[in-house]
């Protein structure tokens, strides 16, 4: 099943690149529904890199939900830039998600694609990740708003 958000952020694309390149967005944005902590490597780098990035996930922060591999690369894109989650665990088989951000007449488009299997659990995985998503965008638009205010993301 397949996910399409997308929201315009009142703040530079860089401004949006530079941040989501960095793992305390992936914190900033999942918070309080998800909590990832990591396994392997160890510590959270501060940048992403390409490879696999084990993590323990705890939904609202105590309910735990398992471990998912974070598969990040980065794709080449015709305009703007891509970033993409080719994750899985044994509950999820695929997790793929591609973030897109794009200048839009003088804004930033910042877009979620997600394809998510998780076999006869999809629909409820696809529910909560409806919600997830959304919530993840207006965890972003907030990000925005506290960037055009010269403020930098909490730790």
């Amino acid at each position: 099943m397949r996910i399409d958000v997308s929201t315009l952020l009142d703040c530079s694309v860089e401004q949006a690149v530079a941040h989501a390149k960095t793992t305390q967005l992936l914190k900033f944005v999942a918070h309080p529904l998800v909590h990832f902590s990591p396994i392997n490597p160890s510590s959270w780098p501060v940048e992403w890199s390409e490879g696999t990035f084990w993590v323990a996930v705890r939904l609202l922060g105590f309910l735990p939900f398992g471990k998912q591999a974070i598969v990040i690369s980065f794709p080449q894109s015709g305009g703007g830039v891509l970033l993409r989650d080719n994750g899985h665990s044994a509950l999820v088989k695929v997790w793929d998600q591609t973030i897109s951000i794009t200048s839009n007449a003088g804004r930033t488009r910042y877009k979620d694609s997600v394809i998510i299997d998780a076999g006869l659990l999809t629909l409820p995985v696809w529910l909560f990740a409806q919600a997830f998503y959304r919530h993840r965008q207006r965890r972003w638009r907030l990000l925005a708003r506290r960037l055009s205010m010269g403020e930098v993301l909490p730790p």
